[in-house]
């Protein structure tokens, strides 16, 4: 009998995975390949009519993947783009590593440095950001050395979270973290989640009227690269494929990608329903039954 129970319980159990499995995507459903041209893929974002920018950054190029599933050459000389997200005003924020720099692109493509230090010192090389609907922008500073620097070792003592509120000239530090990264608050406003990718951790945190955070709390036990989240507040983690957690801080999905490594994801698409997907040196797309929030 207790066998039973058990078995019954494990069968209950998986058919709910399933369900959930099968209400964020089709079974038939698999990463499409849109092209494997690049050196390595990072940082897609998604402008308001729903195309997707993304960067190449060894070959220091922004990418457009537009809605009508044409790729083309936004920007060349890109500032060793990493992480990218639109504001309200549809610029283009750049993580620009080359010198360690967050930049402001506009459509036009004018460039305007809108920070080049902390407090004298150089960033470690800001890595990936998110932008609340007052256009503060919160993005994370890890330190990953690269070959086009001159420097080999950092200029700051930690490795941090960031913030930039609007219309401020000078970044306020957040949080420590062993090696932040991958970076994303909810639609409200009110929770903000970052992946500690150099301690394997997720954490979630309240993001206060002011805009600061407090109440750090361990979210999911793995690290990611880059992370976003779709309509019902799953959170989806790039790294080995895509995890997906729900609400509560459970696995509920797991999305291979035939590819060595995934750096980032977003939802893009006039309907927000389709994953784009970075991968060392392809993109992917894949259709989902669920819509981003970005």
């Amino acid at each position: 009998m207790k066998r039973f129970v058990v078995f019954s319980l494990m069968l209950f159990l998986s058919g709910g995975l399933f369900a959930q499995n099968s209400s964020l995507y089709n079974a038939s459903a698999v990463p499409k390949l849109v092209s494997n041209q690049f050196a390595f893929t990072e940082g897609p974002a998604v402008d308001k009519q729903g195309n997707v920018f993304f960067t190449d950054q060894p070959n220091n190029k922004i990418w457009k993947y537009g809605t009508d599933g044409k790729l083309s050459v936004f920007m060349d000389s890109a500032g060793r783009a990493n992480g990218t997200y639109f504001d309200s005003h549809g610029n283009l924020i750049v993580c620009a590593d080359e010198h360690n720099q967050l930049w402001q692109v506009r459509p036009d493509k004018k460039v305007l440095v809108l920070l080049t230090n902390y407090q004298g010192k150089l960033f470690n090389g800001p890595n990936d950001l998110w932008i609340d609907k007052k256009d503060n922008i919160y993005f994370t500073d890890p330190y990953y050395q690269r070959d086009y620097w001159t420097r080999t070792k950092p200029d700051l003592s930690s490795q941090k979270v960031f913030v930039l509120m609007k219309g401020q000239s000078k970044p306020i530090a957040l949080d420590s973290m062993v090696r932040p990264n991958g970076i994303v608050g909810t639609p409200d406003g009110k929770n903000l989640f970052v992946a500690d990718i150099g301690d394997n951790k997720i954490y979630k945190y309240n993001i206060d009227t002011n805009g600061m955070l407090s109440n750090r709390q361990l979210f999911f036990a793995q690290g990611a690269d880059g992370i976003t989240l779709d309509e019902r507040g799953n959170l989806y983690l790039a790294g080995n494929g895509v995890t997906i957690v729900n609400p509560q801080g459970q696995k509920i999905a797991h999305i291979d990608v035939p590819e060595s490594w995934t750096a980032n994801i977003c939802f893009g698409g006039k309907d927000r329903r389709t994953l784009f997907i970075t991968a060392s040196k392809a993109v992917y797309t894949m259709q989902m039954n669920v819509r981003g929030v970005e």
